[in-house]
């Protein structure tokens, strides 16, 4: 059992970590707001992988089928929203101080990133053949299911806990320019993300 609780944060710790989307958004927010708001948004995404791994793991395939089924307008959805988080980062005047850490303001940064993450149903996919590729479908596997998915949001949420404490050490070091210029560069690359998602659905 530890082994499967093990894997499963492995792997939710390497599908969070590439720089995508959530990634460069959980930066900007980290610098302009403090590392609170960069760390609930990033439990935005953790959340959202772990309700996919959870349909994948529990073999809810009316659900999965539906998902799959309306991908396209699910990919529409995530890449206009992704649109205009990129550019309401763009736009976005930069704060010289930490913004306070209201319920309201917390609230939209994990809503956000837990909509981006979710409107991405080929995660399911990706879930499911790990969970076939460990033998995790066989007996007892409601307990291992249960197990890794747990994995999945601790390893996920730990790599949001280093990146946004990483880049929170670093933010005395950004004066308003550089700020700036962080919100345009983060901007564009939402927006290079946006325009990439928008065109798969082709």
């Amino acid at each position: 059992m530890t082994l499967i609780l093990f894997q499963g944060l492995i792997i939710g710790f390497s599908i969070a970590a590439p720089v995508g989307p959530i990634g460069i958004l959980c930066i900007q927010r980290t610098v302009s707001k403090g590392r609170v708001h960069g760390l609930v948004s990033g439990l935005g995404a953790a959340t959202a992988d772990a309700i996919y791994g959870s349909i994948a793991g529990f073999g809810l395939t009316v659900i999965s089928g539906a998902l799959i089924t309306q991908q396209f307008w699910l990919r529409l959805v995530g890449g206009a929203f992704l649109c205009y988080i990129g550019l309401r980062t763009l736009l976005s005047a930069p704060g010289e101080k930490a913004a306070k850490c209201s319920a309201g303001g917390m609230l939209r940064d994990y809503g956000s990133t837990f909509l981006l993450t979710v409107t991405n149903p080929m995660t399911i996919l990706f879930f499911a053949a790990v969970f076939v590729g460990l033998g995790l479908g066989s007996a007892g596997g409601y307990g291992n299911a249960v197990l890794f998915v747990t994995g999945i949001f601790s390893g996920s949420a730990l790599w949001w806990i280093i990146l946004s404490s990483f880049v929170g050490f670093f933010r005395s070091k950004f004066n308003s320019r550089s700020l700036r210029i962080l919100n345009v560069i983060s901007g564009l690359v939402v927006l290079g993300f946006a325009a990439y998602f928008l065109l798969s659905i082709l």
